[in-house]
């Protein structure tokens, strides 16, 4: 590994040729500096990263990948959305979409390596690819990474150029999950057993599900990522102290970094590793919870795009599902308002019009109530659905179009 400055980066980068592939890691843990200067020194390049936040070119000759669309890449015009589970998305680098290049944000050196921190993911994979392409490796290192264990950690070798950078870890702005999201999550923790492993998605409703669970005792964390609400289970004794917290990414408050910073108890793995629906269902009551955008009567869930449009794409969400429901004692939960306040809809509809990003669930869970979907024939489900989940509102309309589709519902 060579530290260089940014100049010295920038004419790195701008001797190479043709339009090369870039993959950065994303979410908060984006390696900003060094973006900017890959941008300032390739009139044409392509950038791959996982839901990316913060604000990207937006330009003639830069165009934006991703199987998972964050806000810094939502609405683009040269966006180009790979559908994927999170689980297979290292295959596509290592075939279909090779980098050329990968940069990553990392901690300061110690004992001869430096850790990706807060974001593994699928960051291990890329590297993988592009030194087998005899490709760069590049690293921002940043002291005030977090210090993680797993698969985060890189051997100086590995990196071909790193520059320095003492900058503040990105972090989401703090949201108070209001009202129908704590009841949400109040049904959901009823759900919880003992002893559970969870997984939760990204969102208010994932978060008021931990802040619900806090009496609970001996659980663990399997999960693509963790914020602030595992470390709140942490505090009040509800984890299982012999069993890391194990995850792919992290993101959240300084103190969830700092926590996070050379404890033994996380695990920070790569994607290939914590969204594999086969080691998912060893977990022993394994439970899923993840949020939609959309329900239907035939109890699919469509979290991915709006009105035609991708909002953001499968995630992890069909790998745990799927491996929640081959647990002994397994889970796979999907929780939604009843109703979407902006749009001003109803969150469940007669039929999905567009792709399913899961289906087949243990329940799905509104702030009007549960239904139980697992083991209920096709009109049983659609019932309990108008009635459960359904907003009040909508339930003689759901009906009607439920008859309309073949289903004999009351």
């Amino acid at each position: 590994m060579r530290v260089i400055s940014e100049e010295r980066l920038g004419a790195v980068l701008a001797g190479l040729p043709g339009r090369p592939r870039v993959v950065a890691g994303g979410n908060f843990a984006a390696p900003a500096r060094a973006l900017a200067v890959l941008e300032k020194a390739l009139a044409e390049y392509r950038l791959f990263m996982l839901n990316a936040q913060e604000d990207l070119p937006d330009r003639e000759g830069v165009e934006l990948e991703t199987p998972f669309v964050g806000p810094g890449m939502r609405g683009r015009e040269r966006l180009r959305y790979y559908p994927s589970r999170l689980s297979l998305v290292p295959n596509l680098l290592k075939g279909p979409l090779p980098p050329d290049v990968v940069i990553v944000q990392t901690s300061t050196p110690s004992g001869g390596t430096v850790s990706l921190g807060i974001e593994v993911n699928i960051l291990p994979a890329a590297i993988e690819a592009v030194r087998e392409r005899g490709g760069l490796v590049i690293a921002q290192m940043n002291p005030r990474m977090p210090y993680t264990y797993g698969d985060s950690l890189l051997t100086l070798e590995e990196i071909d150029y790193a520059i320095e950078a003492d900058a503040p870890l990105a972090t989401p702005v703090p949201r108070s999950p209001g009202e129908i999201a704590r009841e949400i999550g109040r049904r959901v923790a009823a759900l919880v057993p003992e002893h559970a492993t969870l997984q939760l998605g990204i969102g208010a409703v994932p978060d008021a599900v931990l802040a619900s669970l806090l009496d609970r005792r001996g659980l663990g964390v399997w999960s693509e990522m963790f914020s602030d609400g595992v470390l709140a289970l942490e505090k009040a004794g509800a984890l299982d102290p012999s069993v890391p917290v194990t995850a792919s990414f992290a993101f959240g408050s300084c103190e969830l970094y700092d926590w996070a910073d050379r404890n033994e108890r996380v695990r920070m793995l790569r994607t290939e590793k914590t969204n594999d629906p086969g080691l998912i269902a060893r977990k022993p009551r394994m439970v899923s919870v993840n949020s939609a955008l959309q329900v239907d009567l035939f109890a699919q869930a469509n979290a991915s795009r709006v009105r035609g449009e991708v909002y953001s794409g499968f995630g992890g969400q069909t790998d745990f599902v799927v491996g929640a429901l081959h647990s002994p004692g397994g889970q796979a939960i999907i929780a939604l308002p009843s109703w979407h306040p902006r749009a001003d809809v109803s969150t469940v509809i007669p039929r999905l019009a567009g792709p399913v990003t899961s289906f087949q669930h243990s329940f799905i869970v509104s702030e009007q109530g549960t239904a139980a979907v697992w083991g209920h024939d096709s009109t049983s489900q659609a019932q309990q659905i108008v009635d459960e989940v359904a907003h009040p509102s909508v339930r003689d309309e759901l009906r009607d179009a439920g008859r309309a589709l073949g289903l004999r519902l009351r």
